[in-house]
Protein backbone atom coordinates (compact mmCIF):
# COMPACT_ATOMS: atom_id res chain seq x y z
CA UNK A 1 0.00 0.00 0.00
CA UNK A 2 0.73 3.64 -0.68
CA UNK A 3 1.70 6.30 1.98
CA UNK A 4 -1.78 7.81 0.70
CA UNK A 5 -3.40 5.08 1.51
CA UNK A 6 -1.70 4.29 4.77
CA UNK A 7 -2.44 8.11 5.74
CA UNK A 8 -6.32 7.66 4.68
CA UNK A 9 -6.74 4.60 7.53
CA UNK A 10 -4.97 6.92 9.90
CA UNK A 11 -7.13 9.94 9.32
CA UNK A 12 -10.08 7.71 9.69
CA UNK A 13 -8.38 6.38 12.86
CA UNK A 14 -8.94 10.10 13.96
CA UNK A 15 -12.12 10.58 13.12
CA UNK A 16 -12.82 8.32 15.96
CA UNK A 17 -12.09 10.79 18.30
CA UNK A 18 -14.01 13.53 16.94
CA UNK A 19 -16.27 15.25 20.08
CA UNK A 20 -14.59 12.62 22.83
CA UNK A 21 -10.95 14.55 23.33
CA UNK A 22 -11.17 18.31 23.76
CA UNK A 23 -9.24 20.34 24.09
CA UNK A 24 -6.63 17.67 22.42
CA UNK A 25 -6.78 16.87 18.74
CA UNK A 26 -7.80 13.71 17.18
CA UNK A 27 -4.87 11.96 15.55
CA UNK A 28 -4.58 8.95 14.35
CA UNK A 29 -1.20 6.69 14.09
CA UNK A 30 -0.78 3.55 11.94
CA UNK A 31 2.10 1.67 12.36
CA UNK A 32 3.78 -0.08 8.93
CA UNK A 33 6.53 -2.73 8.89
CA UNK A 34 7.50 -4.89 5.82
CA UNK A 35 3.95 -3.96 4.09
CA UNK A 36 1.91 -4.95 6.96
CA UNK A 37 0.23 -2.87 9.99
CA UNK A 38 1.72 -4.12 13.10
CA UNK A 39 0.08 -1.03 15.38
CA UNK A 40 -2.76 1.79 15.10
CA UNK A 41 -4.00 3.84 17.41
CA UNK A 42 -5.92 7.15 17.92
CA UNK A 43 -6.19 9.71 21.13
CA UNK A 44 -7.96 8.05 23.62
CA UNK A 45 -11.00 9.40 25.35
CA UNK A 46 -10.05 12.61 27.22
CA UNK A 47 -7.44 13.50 24.98
CA UNK A 48 -4.85 10.58 26.54
CA UNK A 49 -3.26 8.57 25.82
CA UNK A 50 -2.39 10.19 22.41
CA UNK A 51 -2.69 8.48 19.16
CA UNK A 52 1.20 7.20 18.63
CA UNK A 53 1.46 5.86 22.10
CA UNK A 54 -1.24 3.93 21.48
CA UNK A 55 -0.01 2.49 18.37
CA UNK A 56 3.98 1.96 19.51
CA UNK A 57 1.72 -0.34 22.35
CA UNK A 58 -0.01 -2.51 19.63
CA UNK A 59 3.50 -2.69 18.17
CA UNK A 60 5.75 -3.77 20.48
CA UNK A 61 9.36 -4.91 19.46
CA UNK A 62 7.95 -4.61 15.57
CA UNK A 63 8.01 -0.86 15.88
CA UNK A 64 12.12 -1.10 15.02
CA UNK A 65 12.39 0.05 11.90
CA UNK A 66 9.19 0.60 10.92
CA UNK A 67 6.96 3.48 9.85
CA UNK A 68 4.40 5.07 11.59
CA UNK A 69 1.92 7.56 9.67
CA UNK A 70 0.40 10.01 11.91
CA UNK A 71 -1.89 12.56 11.10
CA UNK A 72 -0.41 15.32 13.20
CA UNK A 73 3.19 16.22 14.06
CA UNK A 74 3.85 14.30 17.04
CA UNK A 75 4.22 16.68 20.23
CA UNK A 76 7.49 17.52 21.34
CA UNK A 77 6.91 19.38 24.66
CA UNK A 78 6.12 17.68 28.43
CA UNK A 79 2.64 18.22 29.59
CA UNK A 80 0.30 15.75 31.08
CA UNK A 81 2.20 12.93 29.20
CA UNK A 82 6.20 12.64 27.67
CA UNK A 83 6.81 13.79 24.20
CA UNK A 84 5.62 11.67 21.30
CA UNK A 85 7.88 12.48 19.21
CA UNK A 86 10.84 10.81 21.71
CA UNK A 87 8.53 8.16 22.36
CA UNK A 88 8.75 7.20 18.37
CA UNK A 89 12.49 7.77 18.83
CA UNK A 90 12.88 5.21 21.70
CA UNK A 91 10.98 2.79 20.45
CA UNK A 92 13.62 2.46 17.17
CA UNK A 93 10.98 3.61 14.55
CA UNK A 94 12.79 4.22 11.18
CA UNK A 95 10.83 6.84 9.25
CA UNK A 96 7.39 9.20 9.95
CA UNK A 97 4.54 10.22 7.14
CA UNK A 98 3.08 13.37 8.89
CA UNK A 99 -0.07 14.58 7.53
CA UNK A 100 -0.16 18.13 8.96
CA UNK A 101 1.99 20.27 11.22
CA UNK A 102 1.01 21.25 14.40
CA UNK A 103 0.75 25.19 14.91
CA UNK A 104 0.98 25.18 18.93
CA UNK A 105 4.00 27.36 19.61
CA UNK A 106 4.85 24.41 22.16
CA UNK A 107 5.57 21.95 18.97
CA UNK A 108 5.48 23.93 15.74
CA UNK A 109 8.06 21.63 13.72
CA UNK A 110 9.68 21.08 16.70
CA UNK A 111 8.48 17.11 17.19
CA UNK A 112 9.67 16.61 13.22
CA UNK A 113 12.84 18.42 13.96
CA UNK A 114 13.69 15.82 17.09
CA UNK A 115 12.84 13.09 14.66
CA UNK A 116 15.23 14.07 12.00
CA UNK A 117 18.06 14.96 14.49
CA UNK A 118 17.33 11.22 15.87
CA UNK A 119 18.27 10.46 12.12
CA UNK A 120 14.69 9.22 11.30
CA UNK A 121 13.40 9.90 7.57
CA UNK A 122 10.21 12.27 8.02
CA UNK A 123 8.22 12.74 5.08
CA UNK A 124 5.19 15.71 5.29
CA UNK A 125 2.45 17.17 3.55
CA UNK A 126 0.66 13.68 3.02
CA UNK A 127 -2.85 13.91 2.39
CA UNK A 128 -2.07 17.47 4.59
CA UNK A 129 -5.43 19.37 2.88
CA UNK A 130 -7.91 16.03 4.29
CA UNK A 131 -6.18 16.04 7.61
CA UNK A 132 -6.66 19.96 8.07
CA UNK A 133 -10.38 19.35 7.61
CA UNK A 134 -10.76 16.81 10.32
CA UNK A 135 -8.62 18.32 13.00
CA UNK A 136 -10.00 21.96 11.85
CA UNK A 137 -11.76 22.42 15.44
CA UNK A 138 -8.28 22.16 17.10
CA UNK A 139 -6.36 24.17 14.62
CA UNK A 140 -9.26 27.09 14.88
CA UNK A 141 -8.61 26.92 19.09
CA UNK A 142 -4.68 27.16 18.47
CA UNK A 143 -4.68 29.88 15.32
CA UNK A 144 -7.89 31.84 16.08
CA UNK A 145 -8.54 31.51 19.32
CA UNK A 146 -12.01 30.17 18.71
CA UNK A 147 -13.72 27.02 18.33
CA UNK A 148 -14.92 25.81 14.67
CA UNK A 149 -18.73 26.15 14.43
CA UNK A 150 -20.89 24.57 12.56
CA UNK A 151 -24.28 25.57 12.10
CA UNK A 152 -27.71 23.44 11.71
CA UNK A 153 -30.90 24.71 9.90
CA UNK A 154 -33.88 22.29 10.01
CA UNK A 155 -36.77 24.36 8.07
CA UNK A 156 -39.29 23.82 5.54
CA UNK A 157 -39.32 24.25 1.71
CA UNK A 158 -39.61 28.10 2.68
CA UNK A 159 -36.76 28.44 4.92
CA UNK A 160 -39.43 28.69 8.22
CA UNK A 161 -38.18 26.34 11.70
CA UNK A 162 -41.73 26.73 13.18
CA UNK A 163 -45.26 27.72 12.26
CA UNK A 164 -46.31 31.30 13.36
CA UNK A 165 -47.92 29.94 16.76
CA UNK A 166 -44.60 28.33 17.52
CA UNK A 167 -44.64 24.49 16.63
CA UNK A 168 -41.68 22.78 15.38
CA UNK A 169 -41.98 18.90 16.40
CA UNK A 170 -41.21 17.87 13.69
CA UNK A 171 -40.77 19.34 10.70
CA UNK A 172 -38.15 17.18 9.16
CA UNK A 173 -38.02 13.09 9.71
CA UNK A 174 -36.85 10.75 11.69
CA UNK A 175 -34.01 9.61 9.94
CA UNK A 176 -32.92 13.41 9.55
CA UNK A 177 -32.89 13.99 13.74
CA UNK A 178 -31.19 10.70 13.82
CA UNK A 179 -28.04 12.32 11.74
CA UNK A 180 -28.72 15.50 13.88
CA UNK A 181 -28.05 13.26 17.22
CA UNK A 182 -24.94 11.72 15.20
CA UNK A 183 -23.47 14.91 14.19
CA UNK A 184 -23.94 16.04 18.16
CA UNK A 185 -21.69 13.26 18.69
CA UNK A 186 -19.08 14.21 16.59
CA UNK A 187 -18.67 17.93 18.36
CA UNK A 188 -17.53 18.56 21.80
CA UNK A 189 -20.47 21.09 22.64
CA UNK A 190 -24.09 21.27 21.54
CA UNK A 191 -25.11 25.28 21.61
CA UNK A 192 -28.22 27.07 21.62
CA UNK A 193 -29.60 30.43 22.60
CA UNK A 194 -32.07 31.29 25.32
CA UNK A 195 -35.13 31.83 22.67
CA UNK A 196 -34.66 28.28 22.09
CA UNK A 197 -34.30 27.14 25.05
CA UNK A 198 -37.30 28.85 26.53
CA UNK A 199 -39.49 27.85 23.45
CA UNK A 200 -38.27 23.85 23.42
CA UNK A 201 -36.98 23.16 26.51
CA UNK A 202 -34.39 20.55 24.78
CA UNK A 203 -32.17 18.10 26.21
CA UNK A 204 -29.41 18.70 23.60
CA UNK A 205 -28.26 14.90 24.30
CA UNK A 206 -27.49 12.16 21.98
CA UNK A 207 -29.83 9.61 22.31
CA UNK A 208 -30.85 6.04 20.55
CA UNK A 209 -27.10 5.45 19.06
CA UNK A 210 -25.46 3.16 21.62
CA UNK A 211 -23.20 5.95 22.46
CA UNK A 212 -22.24 6.52 26.13
CA UNK A 213 -20.56 10.17 25.55
CA UNK A 214 -22.36 13.12 26.09
CA UNK A 215 -21.37 16.60 24.66
CA UNK A 216 -21.49 20.15 27.05
CA UNK A 217 -25.15 22.00 26.25
CA UNK A 218 -23.95 25.05 26.30
CA UNK A 219 -26.59 27.62 26.36
CA UNK A 220 -25.92 32.01 25.41
CA UNK A 221 -28.39 33.92 27.66
CA UNK A 222 -27.60 37.19 28.97
CA UNK A 223 -29.54 37.58 32.05
CA UNK A 224 -30.29 33.52 32.42
CA UNK A 225 -34.02 34.57 31.87
CA UNK A 226 -34.50 29.94 30.82
CA UNK A 227 -37.08 28.06 32.48
CA UNK A 228 -35.56 25.48 34.83
CA UNK A 229 -36.30 22.71 32.85
CA UNK A 230 -34.65 19.67 31.32
CA UNK A 231 -31.36 20.76 31.19
CA UNK A 232 -31.53 22.56 34.97
CA UNK A 233 -32.62 19.29 36.25
CA UNK A 234 -30.08 16.71 34.57
CA UNK A 235 -26.77 19.47 34.66
CA UNK A 236 -25.04 17.19 37.45
CA UNK A 237 -25.59 13.91 34.78
CA UNK A 238 -24.60 16.00 31.58
CA UNK A 239 -22.30 19.32 31.41
CA UNK A 240 -24.43 22.86 31.51
CA UNK A 241 -22.62 25.79 30.41
CA UNK A 242 -24.64 29.04 30.27
CA UNK A 243 -22.89 31.82 28.60
CA UNK A 244 -24.07 35.18 30.64
CA UNK A 245 -23.83 38.83 30.89
CA UNK A 246 -22.49 40.69 33.88
CA UNK A 247 -25.93 41.72 34.71
CA UNK A 248 -27.51 38.25 35.06
CA UNK A 249 -29.43 38.13 38.44
CA UNK A 250 -27.30 36.72 41.26
CA UNK A 251 -29.49 34.46 42.47
CA UNK A 252 -30.32 32.87 39.20
CA UNK A 253 -26.41 32.45 38.86
CA UNK A 254 -26.52 30.88 42.37
CA UNK A 255 -29.42 28.77 41.68
CA UNK A 256 -27.54 26.97 38.12
CA UNK A 257 -24.65 26.76 40.17
CA UNK A 258 -26.39 24.95 42.82
CA UNK A 259 -28.24 22.45 40.52
CA UNK A 260 -24.47 21.95 38.78
CA UNK A 261 -24.16 24.58 35.83
CA UNK A 262 -20.97 25.87 34.67
CA UNK A 263 -21.30 29.50 34.35
CA UNK A 264 -19.45 31.31 31.74
CA UNK A 265 -19.56 35.23 32.09
CA UNK A 266 -18.62 37.28 28.99
CA UNK A 267 -18.25 41.16 27.86
CA UNK A 268 -21.42 42.94 26.57
CA UNK A 269 -20.70 45.24 23.03
CA UNK A 270 -21.57 48.89 23.16
CA UNK A 271 -25.02 47.91 23.00
CA UNK A 272 -24.84 46.04 25.80
CA UNK A 273 -25.39 42.31 23.77
CA UNK A 274 -22.98 39.81 24.31
CA UNK A 275 -20.65 39.55 21.55
CA UNK A 276 -19.97 36.64 19.81
CA UNK A 277 -16.31 36.71 19.85
CA UNK A 278 -15.98 37.35 22.99
CA UNK A 279 -18.45 34.33 23.26
CA UNK A 280 -16.40 31.59 20.93
CA UNK A 281 -13.33 33.37 23.01
CA UNK A 282 -14.55 32.20 25.94
CA UNK A 283 -15.49 28.64 25.15
CA UNK A 284 -12.57 27.99 23.43
CA UNK A 285 -10.64 29.10 26.67
CA UNK A 286 -12.20 26.32 28.25
CA UNK A 287 -11.02 23.78 25.76
CA UNK A 288 -13.50 23.18 23.21
CA UNK A 289 -12.70 22.63 19.46
CA UNK A 290 -16.12 22.12 18.20
CA UNK A 291 -19.44 23.24 18.71
CA UNK A 292 -22.52 22.31 16.76
CA UNK A 293 -24.98 24.88 16.59
CA UNK A 294 -28.68 24.71 16.40
CA UNK A 295 -30.14 28.14 16.69
CA UNK A 296 -32.79 29.47 16.95
CA UNK A 297 -32.79 32.07 14.28
CA UNK A 298 -31.04 34.70 16.43
CA UNK A 299 -28.49 33.03 17.14
CA UNK A 300 -28.01 31.47 13.65
CA UNK A 301 -28.60 34.91 11.84
CA UNK A 302 -25.86 36.63 14.24
CA UNK A 303 -23.52 33.91 13.77
CA UNK A 304 -23.30 34.09 10.23
CA UNK A 305 -23.24 38.27 10.40
CA UNK A 306 -20.54 37.80 11.97
CA UNK A 307 -18.85 35.47 10.28
CA UNK A 308 -17.93 32.69 12.66
CA UNK A 309 -19.47 30.05 10.93
CA UNK A 310 -17.26 27.50 9.71
CA UNK A 311 -19.93 24.55 8.12
CA UNK A 312 -23.81 25.02 7.30
CA UNK A 313 -25.90 22.44 7.14
CA UNK A 314 -29.31 22.73 6.09
CA UNK A 315 -32.25 20.30 6.55
CA UNK A 316 -34.77 20.94 4.42
CA UNK A 317 -38.28 19.43 4.52
CA UNK A 318 -41.15 18.71 1.81
CA UNK A 319 -43.47 21.09 3.97
CA UNK A 320 -44.19 24.96 3.54
CA UNK A 321 -45.09 26.76 6.17
CA UNK A 322 -45.99 30.79 4.68
CA UNK A 323 -44.88 33.87 6.28
CA UNK A 324 -46.87 33.96 8.92
CA UNK A 325 -43.69 31.12 10.45
CA UNK A 326 -40.53 31.47 11.99
CA UNK A 327 -37.85 32.43 9.59
CA UNK A 328 -34.68 30.13 9.95
CA UNK A 329 -32.30 33.35 10.28
CA UNK A 330 -33.13 36.74 12.52
CA UNK A 331 -33.08 39.71 10.64
CA UNK A 332 -29.56 40.82 9.37
CA UNK A 333 -29.83 44.14 7.96
CA UNK A 334 -28.99 43.56 4.45
CA UNK A 335 -30.16 45.49 1.85
CA UNK A 336 -28.19 44.74 -1.30
CA UNK A 337 -27.26 41.33 -2.49
CA UNK A 338 -23.61 41.88 -2.98
CA UNK A 339 -23.51 42.44 1.07
CA UNK A 340 -25.04 39.00 1.89
CA UNK A 341 -22.95 36.20 3.19
CA UNK A 342 -22.32 33.20 0.94
CA UNK A 343 -21.56 29.82 0.98
CA UNK A 344 -20.20 27.23 -1.38
CA UNK A 345 -22.19 23.78 -1.85
CA UNK A 346 -20.14 20.82 -0.93
CA UNK A 347 -22.63 17.66 -1.02
CA UNK A 348 -26.26 17.67 -0.47
CA UNK A 349 -28.07 13.61 0.19
CA UNK A 350 -31.64 12.55 0.61
CA UNK A 351 -32.16 11.66 4.57
CA UNK A 352 -35.91 9.74 4.08
CA UNK A 353 -37.65 12.44 1.84
CA UNK A 354 -35.47 15.41 3.69
CA UNK A 355 -32.60 16.89 2.18
CA UNK A 356 -29.61 17.58 4.05
CA UNK A 357 -26.70 20.13 1.87
CA UNK A 358 -23.38 20.71 3.56
CA UNK A 359 -22.10 23.74 2.68
CA UNK A 360 -18.74 26.37 3.88
CA UNK A 361 -18.10 29.78 3.90
CA UNK A 362 -17.44 30.51 -0.03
Amino acid sequence: MSDTAHMAHALALGRRGLGRVWPNPAVGCVIVRDGRIVGRGWTAPGGRPHAEVRALAQAGHQAQGATAYVTLEPCSHHGKTPPCADALVAAGIGRVVVAHPDPDPRVNGQGISRLRSAGIDVVTGVLEDRARQDLQGFLSRVEANRPMVTLKLASSLDGRIATGTGESQWITGPMARRTVHALRATHDAVLVGAGTARADDPSLTVRDLGIDHQPVRVVISRRLDLPKGKLFQTARAVPVWLVHGDDAPTQTQTDWKDAGAELVPCELSDARHLDLRHVLKALAERGLTRVFCEGGGALAGSLIDAGCVDHLITMTAGVALGAEGRPSLSAMGIDRLDHAPRFALRDTCDLGGDVMSRWVPA
